[in-house]
């Protein structure tokens, strides 16, 4: 029935059907024959997720903020003897680090709030497993991804250097070297012209006084 309530033709809806279908089977496919081609995935694809070992400083920021609670740490302190110092300090050693992708949702949460770039996308995605238990990850089997993931993007040669290049630069040109921050030309404030001042307006002069009159002189009484 159409929407003002009547009943249409009989068939009408059959050949609806089929003239999608004929406009479709004219279009040419868009299907790719996975696995004989591999697709093009774009750069930033999010596959599986690889761990590098050594940046890992056991914060436990990672497996805090995972919305899946998908991320397993586990660490011991060694303490590390350091020539000069008063006393041995401590450091934390990772003992275990596993990621259950079967509970992963892909969010990226980990990898962003990661301040030592310890976590890294990979678009690999070919880890597909019978045995569900399989999907859980190991510190071992996380750093085998790390042959996977892409270089990063080259840094733009108009843009301004980061925070670490910047640092980096002025340790190794010594002290008193001229860095970009000093060699830089400083900004030029621009201010708003002086507001010019109104000409002084002339006093009018003050009108002049008439010359006072004479009195006429007035007779003597008695004569």
């Amino acid at each position: 029935m159409s929407d003002d309530g009547e009943r249409g033709a009989p068939g009408s809806g059959l050949v609806n059907g089929l003239a999608v279908t004929l406009k479709t089977m004219t279009k040419r496919s868009t299907t790719r024959q996975y696995p004989d081609v591999e697709p093009d995935l774009p750069p930033r694809s999010r596959g599986v997720i690889a761990l590098l070992e050594e940046n890992c400083t056991v914060c436990m920021l990672c497996a805090r903020e995972c919305p899946d609670w998908c991320i397993y740490i586990d660490s011991h302190k060694e303490e590390v003897i350091v020539p000069g110092a008063a006393r041995a300090r401590q450091r934390n050693v990772l003992d275990r680090f596993d990621i259950d992708f079967s509970l992963c949702m892909y969010c990226g949460i980990c990898i962003e709030v990661c301040p030592f770039d310890a976590l890294h996308w990979t678009p690999e995605f070919e880890y597909a497993e019978l045995d569900l238990r399989d999907l859980l990850h190991e510190k071992d089997r996380l750093g085998d991804w790390m042959r996977t993931v892409p270089p990063p993007p080259a840094h733009d040669a108009k843009g301004e250097p980061s925070k670490e290049e910047a640092t980096a630069a002025r340790k190794a040109a010594g002290p008193g070297a001229a860095t970009a921050a000093k060699t830089a030309r400083p900004a030029v404030r621009r201010t708003a012209p002086p507001a010019e001042k109104p000409a002084p307006t002339e006093k009018p002069e003050p009108a002049e006084k008439p010359a006072p009159t004479e009195k006429p002189d007035l007779p003597e009484s008695g004569q």
